[in-house]
């Protein structure tokens, strides 16, 4: 292992250009040559499009284009794809199909949720096409709405979509219905909880933008985007346009935070390529906030009923499991897969629970649509049973470490396939329990407590076990280029939002192949450079990424031999490389692979079959999942006069597999529950239940951590190879949310159980805690 190989603290080599300023995000392609988009979105959360006027709008100096959805027919597009289907084929209750109504790109006689695009205006600055925006007119006949999750299917809401009965889109099924009401039957036991999983916003510090350009002479078009998933995006758009997906390059520059939102694909992307190509014009768009609250992915907003089945000693018999999902106006990409096989899957958690099953409701709704956000159902998953393991623990009396101990799925037991039908790979639950509880100070907490409460303050601890399944798509390319001026330089299918991505996989090359690192240029983005890739979502990067590259460098070291062979004049059968050098055995002679990358280009010097240039394609092909699992522990302090929520301390011990780069690493887990933290305490995205008018339309209103409302993290890695992959790694990305909610509300529930007060839905804001402190007191 060298000082920049996998296992180092290697500091991201990024990192020199986006502080000096050079990082090129989306505004930085700004050109004068470019047209500029503005959408007219409604202000109405569901309404009749009466009428529209756009004379006064298109008559405005500098105005090039005003279209609507009539306008739209002209140019054969399909609506907004929804890409559930190729996850898994959900179902109605009757047996149907999942209802996917159509998604217009602009709104087509009737709008269903404030923001949705009516009208494109295209013009030739960014300040005409909003004047021409607010000159557009539109005449309304309102509807009524529905904006509540548990409200959506009741008779005398309003149907959203008339080929939608009862907002209903699908209603899934996972588990032993029978089983699980058997086991509970015969249960000593039942703990039962009600929870609201509120609703976010994603609000990366970048918000969305798209660049269009047609190319007439060969027919093509460019999409440039800060997408996360640009071959998703791709072919989204390709099915909009009804064009070969070849057709269409994708191009993303870096990107200022994605967390899901970026991963998904949106209208505007395909609309600049149409107005590109029917235009003769280079469009660009770029969301503004107000715009992003109305127009991006919102997440969560789950509505569940849960019980838990025990016998006399704590130990589980079963869990049912009941949740209404809220997917918003229309079924965005991947919206459905979040609430049903992505949630449903994780209900287990660490534990060995016999019988399960759970039946998911997703609903349409007036609001925004739902989709991906760090963890993508899986931290709803974890939140629900970890708030419902340690409401019974509670109840039974029994501590809430030892209630989860008693139900640990063991490591001898390993792999483990749950009831809900998902493999375990490894872990060993007991050890991040017990290595986190010593982190914690876990046995001095009653100290703690009593001296907090000398001074008026009432303080909590709360843990919450985890376990991640992480996914994504299953095939992933890395192609290698040893450029004739001494480089390495990588191409490759997944984007970096800001988890390091340069500095990680240069490592992995460094280890591989021992290449400088200085000498590694890592590059992605581009659907031109790499034909295949999966984007960056659901913790895939990692080990996706890192065995394509791992097949490509040993591609190298094959051709590599061949040449040095031929250099040292020996068989290759006789050398053997060993860290960055190949070495005839039994002798000193040598050379190391960066003269072997040169002499490549020397044809006078290469065997007969071997091609000028060490250029290699690596492959990886994975349709399985690694398992990262831990133990978050949180002690926070309630102030009984005010609610407010002080968070004292945050421990984390958790599996990851071989930690490549314990830097990063520990960046990832504190970001993640940092946006844990935001949810827990602060964020939700709230509409108006009369008027489905957004509340929380910008940062005055919608609440988000800053770095004083965070505790200095303390976090440890076990750093055990994962045995599915040959590397030896897990992702990371989301574990720190997924586990963050949980362990945060079991922690305030702890502190007001002098109050009587026994839960608390997220946000646990400030007033939410002050009124159920005052209300325990009245009663």
């Amino acid at each position: 292992m060298g000082v920049f190989g996998i296992g180092q603290p290697v500091r991201r080599k990024e990192d020199e250009r986006f502080i000096r300023g050079n990082g090129c995000y989306h505004d930085d392609l700004a050109e004068d040559g470019h047209s500029h988009v503005v959408f007219v979105r409604s202000s109405h959360a569901h309404a009749k499009i009466v009428s529209v006027n756009s004379d006064v709008a298109k008559a405005l100096p500098g105005v090039i284009a005003v279209w609507t959805a009539v306008d739209l027919k002209e140019f054969d597009l399909t609506g907004f794809p929804c890409l559930a289907s190729i996850w898994i084929p959900l179902e109605r209750g009757d047996g149907k199909p999942a209802a996917y109504p159509h998604n217009p790109l602009l709104a087509e006689g009737r709008v269903r949720h404030v923001g949705e695009a009516v009208a494109m205006i295209v013009a030739e600055t960014l300040k005409v096409a909003e004047e021409a925006a607010e000159l557009f007119e539109i005449v309304y006949e309102e509807l009524n709405v529905v904006v509540e999750t548990d409200k959506a299917t009741l008779s005398d809401v309003p149907q959203i979509h008339d080929d939608v009965p009862e907002n209903k889109s699908f209603v899934w099924n996972h588990g032993d219905r029978k089983a699980t009401n058997s086991a509970f039957s015969s249960a000593s036991h039942v703990t039962s909880i009600s929870l609201v999983n509120n609703r976010v916003a994603v609000m990366p510090i970048e918000p969305r933008g798209a660049i269009g350009e047609y190319d007439t002479k060969e027919g093509k078009y460019t999409l440039i985007t800060n997408a996360q998933h640009i071959y998703d995006t791709q072919l989204v758009v390709s099915q909009v346009l009804k064009v070969d997906r070849e057709a269409i390059r994708v191009v993303a520059k870096d990107l200022g935070g994605g967390f899901g939102v970026k991963y998904v694909s949106y209208p505007e992307q395909a609309l600049v390529l149409v107005a590109a190509k029917h235009l003769g014009l280079i469009i660009r768009w770029t969301s503004n906030r107000g715009e992003a609250f109305l127009s991006d992915t919102q997440a969560r907003d789950h509505y569940s009923n849960a019980e838990l089945a025990l016998d006399d000693n704590g130990k589980f018999l079963g869990l049912r499991v009941e949740t209404k999902a809220n997917l918003g106006a229309y079924a965005s990409n991947l919206g459905p897969v979040c609430p049903s096989i992505l949630y449903t899957r994780m209900l287990s958690c660490a534990y060995r629970i016999p019988c399960i099953h759970a039946e998911v409701t997703g609903v349409y709704t007036n609001t925004v649509f739902t989709d991906a956000y760090r963890g993508a159902g899986q931290p709803e998953a974890i939140y629900l049973v970890e708030r419902l393991v340690d409401k019974a623990a509670r109840e039974m009396k029994i501590s809430p470490d030892e209630i989860r101990r008693r139900n640990f799925i063991l490591p001898d037991e390993m792999p483990y396939t749950t009831p809900v039908e998902i493999t375990y790979d490894s872990g060993n639950y007991p050890d991040v329990l017990d290595r986190c509880l010593a982190l914690s100070n876990w046995l001095e907490f009653p100290n703690r407590r009593n001296n907090a409460l000398k001074e008026g303050r009432y303080r909590g601890i709360g843990l919450s076990m985890y376990v991640e399944a992480t996914t994504g798509d299953p095939l992933e390319e890395a192609n290698l280029h040893f450029s004739e001026s001494g480089r390495l330089e990588v191409w490759l299918g997944t984007k970096s939002s800001g988890q390091g991505h340069e500095t990680t996989y240069a490592q992995f090359l460094n280890e591989l192949l021992s290449v400088p690192f200085d000498k590694i240029d890592v590059m992605e983005g581009d659907t031109k450079e790499v034909a295949i890739g999966g984007g960056t979502g659901g913790s895939r990067s990692i080990y996706m990424a890192g065995m394509a590259l791992k097949d490509g460098a040993e591609k190298v070291i094959k051709k590599c031999l061949e040449i040095a062979a031929v250099m040292l004049e020996a068989s290759v059968k006789d050398i053997r490389f060993d860290e960055g050098e190949f070495r005839i055995i039994g002798t000193d002679r040598r050379v190391d692979i960066m003269a072997v990358a040169q002499a490549s280009y020397d044809l006078s010097d290469l065997p007969g079959d071997v091609t000028p240039g060490l250029d290699t394609n690596g492959r990886y092909d994975f349709s399985g999942e690694t398992v990262p699992n831990g133990c978050h522990i949180a002690e926070v302090e309630v102030d009984p006069e005010t609610g407010k929520v002080h968070i004292v301390d945050y421990f984390s011990v958790s599996d990851f597999g071989r930690v490549v780069n314990p830097l990063l690493l520990e960046a990832q887990v504190q970001g993640g529950v940092a946006q844990g933290l935001g949810q827990a305490l602060m964020e939700e995205v709230r509409y108006d239940s009369n008027s489905g008018q957004l509340l929380t339309g910008s940062f005055m209103d919608y609440c988000m951590p800053r770095a004083d409302d965070l505790p200095f993290f303390m976090s440890e890695a076990t750093d055990i190879p994962c045995p599915t992959n040959e590397l030896g790694v897990k992702g990371c990305g989301e574990a720190g949310t997924i586990a963050a909610c949980a362990t945060f509300i079991n922690a305030v529930i702890d502190a007001l159980a002098d109050f009587n007060v026994r839960h608390v839905d997220m946000p646990a804001s400030s007033e939410k805690i002050w009124q159920a402190i005052n209300n325990s007191k009245d009663n």
